[in-house]
């Protein structure tokens, strides 16, 4: 009798894991280009001063609660879709960590309890990349800032790359986020800066592949080129799709979402798609019963672009835009001149 019902609640185990584990949530990571989120304090060793009180743009604590609170929102509304507070979140555009630190004490955000991956970068106007992560999801094992190398510049300062690495569900992955230079001076002419890039980025995913080939690669950011620019393409050699896919690529679904007429940011009234999230294709083609890469529930594409009414520009020569925080320096309460993009992973 004993052993029977013994046996009874072992299959009633079995049916309630199964049904759990059916029934868990994708996680979902991040990339958003917070657009000068500042302090309001002056840094001697960089340019912010027009984000400082006595500024040209009169950055003061009002409009930084303000942009904190924006911030926090856009955030918690990505959280709202799977109910599940994203577990990597990589960010660009940022000052320093206690900027950070302002955000993920906001109130919707602070359960969370997210942690910080930060460097300082030597950019001149002193902004950087960053992760936020939750470490009951993602076991950070190590962190690194990596030098942008332009061999015709060998002075040039810029944004470094920010990498992450641990465990997802006993898993190794390994998280890059970069922002990448601009297009100062027309895009031919920078060109070359962010082919530098890009090739560092896909030095660095050989690297670790060739280390270890079961390592998930997840690269994001402010590429500053579209996704289907050669430097994406083909220097960096991120795929567009599926089929094509050999061990070892960069899978990007921004590219067949760029192609559709997506995008993140507007400009002479047509879209881009500079923020991308890049991953190897061993998160595509997982073996079975390892995370992968998924759809979000009825969604066409790979990748994800989040736009709410509130986040756009609603009248106007600009109307349908994303709404900036400032248009020159006319502060306009808005979010941010990118919109986050968003991937799933899951089982």
């Amino acid at each position: 009798m004993i052993r029977k019902v013994l046996m009874l609640c072992m299959a009633l185990f079995s049916v309630v894991a199964l049904y759990a584990q059916a029934e868990q949530k994708p996680y979902t990571v991040v990339f958003y280009n917070l657009e000068n989120l500042f302090d309001i304090y002056d840094d001697p060793e960089t340019h912010d001063d027009e984000f400082t009180p006595s500024g040209v743009k009169q950055w003061n604590e009002i409009k930084y609660q303000k942009k904190l609170s924006n911030m926090e929102r856009v955030l918690f509304d990505i959280a709202a879709i799977q109910k599940e507070y994203p577990i990597v979140i990589g960010v660009s555009e940022i000052e320093n960590r206690s900027v950070l630190e302002d955000l993920i004490s906001q109130p919707k955000l602070a359960g969370a309890n997210y942690r910080i991956c930060h460097y300082d970068s030597p950019d001149a106007r002193g902004v950087d990349v960053a992760f936020l992560y939750r470490s009951d999801v993602f076991k950070l094992e190590g962190s690194d800032n990596i030098k942008l190398k332009v061999e015709e510049l060998p002075d040039f300062r810029t944004r470094d790359l920010v990498v992450m690495w641990g465990t997802i569900e006993d898993e190794p992955f390994y998280f890059l986020v970069s922002h990448w230079p601009s297009r100062l001076g027309g895009k031919e002419a920078s060109q070359f800066k962010r082919d530098a890039c890009a090739r560092q980025i896909r030095e660095i995913k050989d690297s670790l592949l060739r280390e270890n080939p079961a390592t998930k690669v997840i690269v994001m950011g402010d590429f500053n080129d579209d996704a289907t620019d050669a430097s994406i393409v083909e220097t960096m050699g991120a795929k567009g799709k599926i089929k094509e896919l050999v061990a070892g690529d960069f899978f990007n679904p921004y590219n067949q979402m760029l192609r559709a007429g997506l995008g993140t940011l507007a400009y002479q009234d047509a879209w881009n798609l500079f923020d991308n999230i890049c991953v190897t294709e061993n998160l595509v083609n997982a073996k079975e019963g390892e995370l992968r890469l998924v759809k979000g529930k009825g969604m066409k594409y790979w990748g994800n672009i989040f736009s709410r009414s509130y986040m756009l520009q609603q009248e106007g020569q600009y109307k349908g835009y994303p709404l900036r925080t400032f248009v020159t320096n006319n502060f306009q309460n808005g979010f941010s001149d990118h919109f986050p993009v968003y991937i799933y992973i899951g089982r």
